[in-house]
């Protein structure tokens, strides 16, 4: 009997000691992250800043505005009025003097931004580096002293079915950790923001108000900065989506080199995954690569002799599926660098070199239209590989592209990024081609555009 009763206490005396060790040293492995979260918590947390930020947006108000059924059709009618627009979210210090990645959607465009650490202090920041496209911001906190921060995890070891923790400000209740698993990599085409790009899916729970903050693994290493969810309620459904800290590593070392943008290696390709007919007909191993449907005679690809039909399989040893996925692994390698291309050309697998460089930042005329036009203040400009790639127009179409529509052409449709194909059924392929057209106009007519692969006809009476 007092042997039994020895045997019981060792087995007690070594679980409660076990969990206190576990309050004091970081855990080691998925058995002892069991036993508490409360190490890893207390070396994080203090990195997971709160951010609270206004932005001035101008809205059109009118007396249909509240309407649904006129709503839209009155949005461009109206006197622009000046509106506060609040958004929280949160935001992680990545170096000790301060510099702070958050989501575009949080803190772009903001006039005035509020950060509040892990220990209620509130210190101003201003964004240095933002980007819409990736959904990701830099700022740089107005503090001199020493901040605690969090060191980036290398993307490509992350594995599914890791532990994760995710830490934010969800709905603005304050610091909130939360915990799961990384569900899935490289998915592509999923919406944050305004951004379709590449991202880390997990299932710890993610709310409006953790945009912006931390996702760690058990080490305390950042793995991703928490983005967006999939839900038809709003809240957390078990499925969330990380941008990977490789990406955010590039983002900090531009803004430290001082740009205000991000600056993203140009591919002047376009391509789509292959699926399963196309890895069928052209008798392909396997259902993986992205096959090539146009390259820009500048770009990288083209002087690497990459061709249409080509498919590109590997960058620097590493798979390719998707054209978001591959532009992800340029990104993150950076600009004035080099990769390896690897690709399937004729039926041969083959490996080129190509140089890792900006857009071509060429000259384009661009004109203003004065009030004696009917589309007065109608901003345009000749296409460029740089608007080319940002409004998704073919390498090889002509026209003139719409910057900013203004009030008039607004009203009828015309939308920036718009490529002017013909004005009153005359062909528009310069500058001075859509200056003759619109001129010639009295208060009628036909504009004929080109909007993502779509032709649109608009016809006017003013």
């Amino acid at each position: 009997m007092v042997k039994t009763m020895i045997r019981i206490f060792i087995i007690i005396f070594f679980c409660f000691s076990s969990v206190v060790f576990a309050k004091d040293t970081i855990p080691q492995s998925e058995i002892e992250i069991k036993l508490s979260f409360v190490p890893l918590v207390k070396q994080t947390a203090p990195a997971v800043v709160n951010i609270y930020a206004k932005r001035i947006i101008e809205q059109r108000r009118s007396h249909f505005s509240k309407d649904p059924f006129f709503r839209d059709f009155f949005r461009n009618f109206g006197q622009l009025q000046p509106r506060v627009q609040n958004s929280l979210g949160s935001g992680v210090i990545l170096s000790a003097d301060g510099y702070v990645v958050s989501n575009y959607h949080v803190v772009g465009g903001a006039t005035d931004i509020r950060v509040v650490l892990h220990d209620g202090r509130e210190i101003s920041g201003n964004v240095i580096l933002s980007d819409e496209e990736s959904d990701l911001a830099v700022l740089k906190l107005d503090t001199d002293e020493i901040l605690p921060h969090l060191d980036l995890r290398k993307s490509d070891t992350v594995e599914v079915g890791e532990l994760v923790l995710a830490i934010g400000n969800p709905f603005g209740v304050g610091q909130t950790v939360t915990n799961g698993i990384i569900s899935g990599l490289a998915r592509t085409g999923i919406a944050s923001g305004s951004a379709k790009g590449y991202f880390l899916q997990t299932d710890a729970p993610i709310n409006p108000g953790n945009s912006g903050g931390a996702l760690i693994d058990i080490s305390g290493s950042l793995v991703g900065v928490n983005t967006s969810i999939l839900s038809r309620s709003g809240g957390s459904n078990g499925i969330g989506f990380a941008i990977p800290a490789d990406l955010v590593g590039q983002f900090l070392t531009q803004a430290k080199a001082g740009y205000s943008g991000f600056i993203r290696p140009w591919a002047g390709m376009r391509g789509q995954p292959i699926t399963f007919e196309m890895a069928a007909s052209l008798n392909l191993p396997a259902m993986s690569g992205m096959i090539i449907s146009e390259v820009h005679d500048l770009s990288p690809f083209a002087k690497a002799g990459i061709q249409v039909g080509d498919i590109i399989t590997k960058v620097d040893g590493l798979d390719i599926n998707s054209p978001a996925e591959m532009l992800y692994r340029m990104s993150v390698v950076g600009i004035g660098t080099t990769v390896d291309i690897g690709y399937l050309s004729q039926g041969i697998m083959q490996s080129s070199r190509i140089d890792l460089v900006e857009i071509p930042n060429l000259e384009a005329k661009q004109v203003t239209l004065g009030s004696e036009f009917i589309f007065s203040d109608l901003h345009i400009s000749e296409l460029t590989p740089e608007f080319q790639s940002k409004f998704g127009l073919s390498f090889s179409s002509k026209g003139v592209i719409v910057l900013d529509p203004a009030r008039i052409a607004s009203r009828l449709g015309v939308r920036r990024g718009d490529l002017l194909h013909e004005i009153n059924e005359k062909p528009v392929e310069t500058i001075e081609d859509a200056i003759s057209a619109i001129s010639s106009i009295k208060s009628s007519g036909s504009i004929t555009i080109i909007r993502s692969g779509r032709r649109i006809s608009l016809r006017f009476r003013l």
